[in-house]
């Protein structure tokens, strides 16, 4: 066990579950996972907090389930992921004509270009939430991933801006310090999901992460190892169980349990002569409910949030076959049957799911590598990136803390670990890990709030 490493929490506020889970890296610099819980989100729609109320006592019962599952934890700082479809994305472009040509370029030039960028115009009520710079140029020559050590006049580079709403984001903060905690950082969902997911090999090849959730779903694409672009789309799994309610005339909750149990996003896959009896209401007679209709309808709004994801790919260009890497699903829409089919047919890219066990040590229970927890995960390694290169503080004092029984993984005859079907773990595929992820891409969230607290202290 290593001791030698804090703890970090990643609390994830979603629209249909609250998770928080703290992770320390071992010896390999694989995670460990010390503590989960999570619980049902009330005060959240499309990835937007609404009712400060409801969601505070959400995140409390995730905190006390996640205490509860190791009571040694202590948790007080966390990472927060943040989405909604208020999240927008631009690209600027900045440049500097330097004051020391004699010398080689440094991290402050780069720091002086990305601070002059949180200067560009955007609507009022909206704030910069991140700029990520893409790739740099050095007088006429283009496409420098990493400028500092090289000598030259101009420095230019391409931005990714991402922007979101004040209050959407005053929101976020005000719940989590209700909750009694504080915000390291807020980190945007669809980057913390890359990061759970992505191997090394995918960012080479160019991948775009589409993290189905409940109320959003999130886009992150990658291309020749630089963050392209994000976007936000409005619809997830909330919309489907809705669709499904009013189109077969059934409760939320047994729309709900359909989709799961029995639905499909191909309705060429669903059975012609299934069906499925939902008990009747108050003395009315049971419901028949064909499988292929339900299929029908699940097919129609993942096909529309789908599109949405090809005309964001159009948009940077990276739509014919551009990305070798194709499209990884993540979130829990993704576990639908036949997604993986239905990606491939409507974008014409290759498709497969994206487990958060990339960074996982192995020997947890399944329920953590589930594409649902690709947030969350992300989210610790957000912090412990944030660790290794100094940028927050951090304690020095380490608790000794082990991983508690629960969360760890049944042992077969042979000693090897078994997953829930059965196979062992050593036979799961291991991947090349992610290194420098997060170097990318300098988050400036906390930053944020830091204006609004000197204000109060004035």
């Amino acid at each position: 066990m290593n001791n030698e490493q804090p703890i970090i929490v990643g609390l994830d506020i979603g629209t249909t579950k609250i998770a928080v889970i703290a992770g320390r890296k071992n010896e390999f610099g694989k995670l460990e996972i010390l503590g989960f819980g999570r619980s049902n989100s009330n005060g959240v729609k499309h990835g937007q907090v609404l009712n400060i109320d409801e969601t505070i006592k959400a995140i409390n019962n995730a905190l006390e389930n996640c205490l509860a599952s190791n009571p040694s934890l202590e948790i007080n700082e966390v990472y927060v992921g943040i989405a909604g479809h208020h999240i927008k994305s631009l690209q600027t472009r900045g440049d500097i004509v330097r004051q020391n040509t004699d010398e080689e370029i440094i991290q402050k030039e780069i720091d002086q270009l990305v601070a002059d960028q949180y200067k560009t115009y955007i609507p009022a009520g909206d704030q910069i939430i991140d700029v990520i710079p893409q790739e740099f140029t050095i007088d006429n020559f283009q496409n420098i991933p990493n400028p500092i050590g090289y000598g030259g006049v101009k420095i230019g580079a391409n931005f990714h801006i991402i922007t979101g709403d004040k209050n959407a984001i005053r929101n976020i903060k005000r719940s989590v310090e209700k909750a009694k905690l504080s915000t390291k950082d807020l980190v945007l969902q669809p980057l913390a999901s890359a990061a759970a997911v992505m191997g090394q090999e995918d960012l080479e090849a160019g991948v775009a992460i589409v993290d189905i959730g409940g109320g959003t779903t999130d886009l992150a694409v990658f291309y020749e190892g630089i963050l392209k672009h994000t976007a936000v789309i409005p619809f997830a799994g909330e919309n489907i169980s809705n669709d499904i309610k009013t189109g077969l005339g059934v409760l939320k909750t047994q729309a709900e349990q359909m989709k799961v149990q029995f639905g499909s996003a191909l309705a060429n896959e669903a059975k012609a002569n299934a069906y499925i009896t939902i008990p009747g209401l108050r003395g009315m007679p049971a419901k028949e409910i064909s499988v292929k209709n339900l299929a029908n309808i699940i097919q129609s709004r993942m096909s529309e949030i789908l599109d949405f994801v090809t005309y964001h790919l159009k948009q940077v260009g990276l739509d014919n076959k551009a990305l070798n890497g194709g499209i990884i699903l993540t979130g829990g829409g993704s576990q639908l049957k036949h997604m993986i089919q239905l990606t491939e047919y409507v974008t014409g890219l290759n498709a497969r799911i994206g487990f958060p066990n990339e960074h996982l040590a192995a020997g947890h229970i399944e329920e953590l590598a589930k594409p649902t927890y690709s947030t969350c995960i992300g989210l610790i390694l957000k912090g412990y990136d944030d660790y290794e290169h100094k940028r927050k503080q951090f304690e020095t004092e380490f608790k000794k803390i082990e991983v508690p029984d629960g969360l760890k993984r049944a042992v077969n005859a042979d000693g090897e670990e078994v997953t829930e079907d059965g196979i062992s773990s050593d036979k799961m595929k291991k991947r090349k890990n992610l290194t420098g992820f997060w170097d990318k891409f300098k988050d400036r969230l906390v930053d944020l709030f830091k204006e609004e607290e000197d204000h109060h202290l004035g």
